[in-house]
C-alpha cells in the first residue's frame, strides 16, 4: 500500500499493466482480455486524404501532449488524467518526468499534499468489479496483514519477487506496537490509523494511513511513510517524503473506478528516483492486491 517506488535497476520502458484475471480470495475480481501496452498504436484501415492524414496525426501528437501539459489529475470534480480505461481494458499507467511537468510542479489541492515537485510520480487509472461493495473495500484495505508475500516482477533480476515481506496494523509512533488488522468501525472518515510494512528493500518502516472521504459510493485515503526509511544505513526517505493517495469511485452496482497518484519528494535520495519500469510494476502490484488479483499473475506491465 505504500513503498512502490525503490528499486536498485530498472528495465525497458513500459505504460501499462497486464491481462488479468478473477482470484477468488478476494473480495473484488477483475477479468480483462489482453489489449496493446499503452503507448502502442493501432492500425486503422481506411481510405483517407492526405489531409486527412496530417489532421488525424496531429490530433494524437495533441492528445499526448495534452496528458503533459496538463499534468496528472485525480477525480476531484475534473476529468481525471490519465482517464480511465475501458472496463475490460488493463491500467492505464504514468511516469511522470521533469521534462513533463516541471521542477515546480504543484500538485492537485485535493492530494492535499505540500510542497513542490517530486523526484518520482506516477498515476494509476482503472476500472474494476467489486461485488462486496463499499464495506467490502474497507474490510480489505484494513486487512493489512494481507499484504504479506505481495510480489512483483524485478526489472533487474528478471524475475518474480517478494516486494512486501510482512505487513502489520500498529498502534502508531513512536512507541508503535503491532496490532490486529483494522475492523471496519475503525475504518471512518477522517480517522488516522498506522501500519509497519517490510519492504523487500528498504526494510521496515511505519506509515500513516489517513481515511478522507467514505460513502457508498466513494472511498478516498491517504498514505505516507511516518518514519524513516533507509537502505542499509544511508537514508533514502524522510518521514513524509513517499505519498499515495488512492480514490475508488462507484460506477455501478458492480463496477468501481480505481484513480492512484504517489509521488516520493524532490529531496528524496537520487538512488530512488528514474526507474521507471519498477515503479510501474510496483504500482500494478498495489492495484492488483487491493482489486484481488495475483499480484505475480503473468505477464508483468514491464519487463
Amino acid at each position: 500500500m505504500a513503498a512502490m517506488f525503490w528499486s536498485r535497476g530498472a528495465g525497458a520502458k513500459a505504460k501499462s499493466a497486464s491481462s488479468q484475471t478473477p482470484h477468488s480470495g478476494r473480495p473484488c475480481w477483475n477479468a480483462v482480455s489482453y489489449r496493446p501496452r499503452f503507448g502502442d498504436c493501432t492500425r486503422l484501415r481506411l481510405r483517407v486524404t492526405t489531409n486527412d492524414r496530417f489532421v488525424f496525426s496531429l490530433m494524437l501528437f495533441c492528445q499526448a501532449h495534452g496528458y503533459a501539459q496538463l499534468g496528472p489529475q485525480p477525480p476531484c470534480g475534473e476529468t481525471p488524467v490519465p482517464p480511465y480505461p475501458g472496463l475490460d481494458s488493463p491500467p492505464i499507467v504514468k511516469f511522470w518526468s521533469d521534462s513533463d511537468l516541471g521542477r515546480g510542479w504543484r500538485p492537485p489541492a485535493c492530494t492535499g499534499w505540500a510542497g513542490t515537485g517530486f523526484s518520482t510520480l506516477i498515476t494509476t487509472a482503472a476500472r474494476f468489479r467489486c461485488a462486496s461493495g463499499a464495506d467490502g473495500l474497507l474490510r480489505h484495505i484494513g486487512a493489512i496483514s494481507e499484504l504479506t508475500g505481495m510480489r512483483y516482477w524485478s526489472t533487474t533480476h528478471k524475475q518474480w519477487q517478494t516486494l512486501i515481506v510482512g505487513a502489520y496494523a500498529s498502534t502508531g509512533v513512536p512507541s508503535a506496537h503491532r496490532r490486529e488488522d483494522f475492523r471496519i468501525d475503525e475504518m471512518k472518515q477522517g480517522q488516522v490509523l498506522y501500519f509497519e510494512q517490510v519492504d523487500n528493500l528498504s526494510g521496515s518502516a511505519i506509515y500513516r494511513m489517513h481515511i478522507a472521504e467514505v460513502s457508498a459510493d466513494r472511498l478516498v485515503f491517504d498514505v505516507e511513510n511516518a518514519s524513516i526509511m533507509r537502505f542499509f544505513l544511508l537514508t533514502l526517505f524522510r518521514p513524509g517524503e513517499m505519498q499515495s493517495v488512492y480514490f475508488l469511485d462507484r460506477e455501478s452496482d458492480n463496477v468501481w473506478r480505481y484513480y492512484n497518484i504517489a509521488r516520493t519528494g524532490r529531496n528524496a535520495s537520487r538512488l530512488t528516483a528514474g526507474h521507471e519500469s519498477s515503479s510501474i510494476n510496483r504500482a500494478i502490484a498495489f492495484y492488483r492486491s487491493l482489486v484481488g488479483i495475483p499480484t505475480d499473475q503473468e505477464p508483468p506491465a514491464a519487463r
